[in-house]
């Protein structure tokens, strides 16, 4: 590890940047599973509709189908009960909204509502970690079914209809575990081995080492994390639990490490082949737990509390202000507020950024299409579909490109119960977009985070007290192997935290300074803490061996 003097890694606070924030990136490498997911999920329900005459009820379809969208990173077994999560949670800020909708009519009530249940669903899904498209499609459900006409005898028909397409959309979610079981486990253990092989190219000293190393460090705990899920050690399991313990040796000892090996060691868990086998001594084969560093659920709610708060002020705002512009539709507002708030305040700039470029494109890319979907409610279905595939397509090369596409979307599912004025419909959602994003983001400006400071301070302590406790147990001279191994896992793990806690408070604003010196120097030491574990374990590859042939027939 370099021992030059330390740089800070973090952008320097209170800067709203401007260059990259539209910059378009690579696309993920599993986009076409949520794509194909939400429209599997989308199809048979509204051509069902279509073919029955009531693509009125359309609204209530999507709300359940919308849920293919969620968990496709995780292992089946962990996803199954996510994605049920993720459906009872839908279906819970639908009953309220439905029932908020048919008992009073005032639109400030109705707003007060939606930004209380956007609050509430961006602290559940960030405190579960539920993963992307994260608390968006909840809150565009309920708040968009807060000003869907309704009454009390209703309620239960459509909370029936979301609920049957919830269980369909799990079932599409879940259907290519027969095919392919072990596919996410493999994917994460591939990507925490490629990342592990771009930081062995740094040699631990080269440009950029530093956030190659986080990155990759953060790829080898999501591969052991995905790795924990599934509870059955199967031989499959055991095999790609070595290839993560390689990643790990490589990060501690990068000059050491084989980056070509590591390559082909992810390529070969492409598909359903054998997974290679990673030779390790036999002390470390016997014990590979990994670390579960979740934390109790209510732990994690605490630190929430300046996200939950910008959250409903800026959504309540944001909704009251498109009222008195005369907006009929302020939920578009509320669902931009709610969708900005990241992080941090840097983050939610960009993404505000993001977010009003791509509404407007996508507005203009729906003046084009609406001709074409006016040609019969069969175009109209067929539109829909290929934009929510066209939105997973570009969404994660960024986020305005897959907002070019949900805008149309959006527009096209209110014309579902009748055709509307298409020149309306495109003044009314620039003017809340740009509300909804103005709005949204003088709201998390005023409401600040000055615990920030606080945990980047309680994470430093952490990290210390994990470096202290590998460094006592690398001075015994007959250390307890699986002590050893599980201290250096705590101590990657309190890196992690470390590192990402740090990043989350330079795009604070209101804040003292950071120890931002103090932070590079832990970082320092404890990935010199680590390479001397990995060494004491003799956990250091071979590199006298080859690529060839280092396969076992462990299929998944």
């Amino acid at each position: 590890m370099s021992s030059a003097t330390p740089v800070p890694t973090s952008a320097p606070a209170r800067r709203l940047p401007l260059a990259g924030v539209l910059r378009v990136g690579r696309p993920s490498e599993i986009w076409f599973k949520p794509a194909l997911s939400v429209v599997a999920a989308i199809a048979p329900p509204n051509l069902t509709l279509l073919a029955l005459g009531r693509l009125d009820l359309a609204m209530y379809t999507m709300a359940g189908s919308l849920c293919a969208l969620y968990a496709h990173n995780r292992p089946y077994a962990a996803r199954a009960g996510t994605l049920a999560r993720v459906v009872f949670g839908m279906l819970g800020g639908l009953a309220v909204a439905l029932v908020a909708a048919s008992l009073t009519a005032s639109a400030a009530v109705l707003v007060t509502v939606g930004a209380l249940l956007a609050a509430a669903q961006k602290v559940l899904c960030d405190a579960t970690r539920v993963g992307p498209p994260g608390n968006v499609v909840l809150t565009f459900v309920s708040s968009a079914s807060l000003f869907a006409p309704q009454t009390l005898g209703q309620v239960p028909g459509h909370l029936a209809l979301a609920a049957a397409t919830g269980a369909w959309a799990w079932l599409v979610c879940m259907a290519p575990a027969l095919v392919r079981p072990h596919g996410p486990e493999r994917r994460a253990t591939a990507h925490a081995l490629k990342a592990a092989a771009a930081y062995a190219d740094t040699d631990g000293t080269g440009e950029g080492h530093a956030r190659t190393r986080a990155a990759g460090y953060a790829a080898v705990h999501a591969a052991w994390q995905s790795l924990l899920a599934t509870d059955a050690r199967s031989r499959t399991r055991r095999g790609l639990e070595r290839l993560v313990v390689r990643a790990e040796v490589a990060l501690a000892a990068p000059t050491e490490a084989d980056a070509g090996r590591l390559r082909a060691w992810a390529r070969s868990l492409r598909g359903t082949g054998p997974v290679p086998q990673a030779g390790l001594p036999r002390a470390a084969a016997d014990e590979l737990l990994g670390v579960d560093a979740a934390r109790p659920l209510w732990t994690r709610l605490g630190p929430l509390t300046p996200l939950a708060l910008r959250t409903a002020l800026g959504c309540a705002l944001a909704g009251y202000a498109s009222l008195a512009l005369g907006i009929g539709r302020p939920y578009w507002a509320l669902v931009t507020a709610a969708s900005l708030y990241q992080a941090n305040i840097a983050l939610t700039w960009s993404r505000a950024v993001q977010r009003v470029v791509g509404n407007v494109v996508g507005v203009l890319v729906f003046a084009a299409v609406v001709p074409l979907a006016h040609l019969g409610q069969t175009a109209l279905v067929l539109c829909c579909l290929a934009f929510s595939f066209g939105a997973e397509l570009l969404i994660s090369r960024n986020y305005w490109l897959g907002s070019v596409c949900v805008t149309p979307m959006a527009l096209l599912i209110t014309e579902f119960a009748g055709q509307q004025k298409p020149g309306e419909l495109v003044t009314e959602r620039v003017v809340d977009t740009v509300v909804g994003a103005v709005v949204g983001f003088v709201a998390a400006v005023a409401v600040t985070n000055r615990r920030a400071g606080d945990r980047v301070e309680h994470a430093l302590t952490t990290a210390d007290r994990a470096r202290e406790r590998a460094a006592r147990l690398l001075a015994e001279p007959d250390a307890d192997p699986a002590a050893l191994d599980a201290a250096r896992r705590g101590l990657a793990v309190a890196l992690i935290d470390l590192r990402a806690t740090a990043d989350a408070a330079a795009g604070e604003w209101w804040q003292r300074a950071l120890p931002q010196e103090r932070v590079v120097l832990t970082e320092q030491s404890g990935h010199r803490t680590l390479a001397a574990t990995v060494r004491r374990q003799g956990l250091l590859p071979d590199r006298g061996a080859g690529t060839e042939n280092e396969t076992e027939d462990v299929r998944p």
